[in-house]
């Protein structure tokens, strides 16, 4: 028989941890202007416009809030078919990661964490708007968080030099 340790006798933990303690709708709009016009099961097919952002903050005593936000734009030629606004947080507990790891920890694996909770959210406002669920595709947020740090980066540098979002070679 094996014995487990007490906790008086393992120590302190210091480990680095990151606990999703509470998910919530912070906001969410359908707006479908043109019903029940836009609705015909024949007509063409929208074309979509998605756009995601992704903002956290410190609540102190190792508390983050990591806000998802999407809003899909369904349009027929000029025509707004209709309108999706999403977002949806998470309260994260986040304990002994290196300070060089909390913004990829907070802006990577975070919204990973809630992208399923928001895509069904988003699929369901628009399916019950009367239209086929939008399915959102899976997202590559170390990608995106990349792409944010080189213009973050690019926009510091001093005047004269190039950064390599601008083709510049460095």
């Amino acid at each position: 028989m094996s014995e487990t340790p007490s906790d008086e006798t393992q120590g302190p933990n210091n480990a680095p941890s990151m606990r999703l303690l509470s998910q919530y709708s912070k906001d969410l709009s359908f707006e479908n202007p043109g019903a029940p016009q836009t609705l015909g099961a024949t007509l063409p097919t929208p074309a979509m416009e998605v756009a995601v952002d992704i903002n956290a903050r410190s609540l102190g005593q190792n508390h983050f809030e990591v806000e998802l936000s999407v809003s899909a734009t369904a349009r027929r030629e000029a025509e707004v078919v209709y309108v999706c606004e999403a977002n949806y947080a998470g309260l994260f507990k986040i304990e002994n990661v290196p300070a060089d790891q909390l913004e990829p920890a907070l802006l990577i694996e975070a919204p990973h964490m809630l992208f399923p909770f928001i895509r069904q959210i988003i699929a369901s406002a628009t399916r019950d708007g009367g239209f086929v669920a939008l399915m959102l595709e899976p997202l590559d947020f170390v990608g995106m968080y990349q792409q944010q740090r080189m213009k973050r980066e690019g926009a510091v540098q001093p005047l004269g030099t190039n950064s390599p979002a601008e083709g510049g070679n460095a």
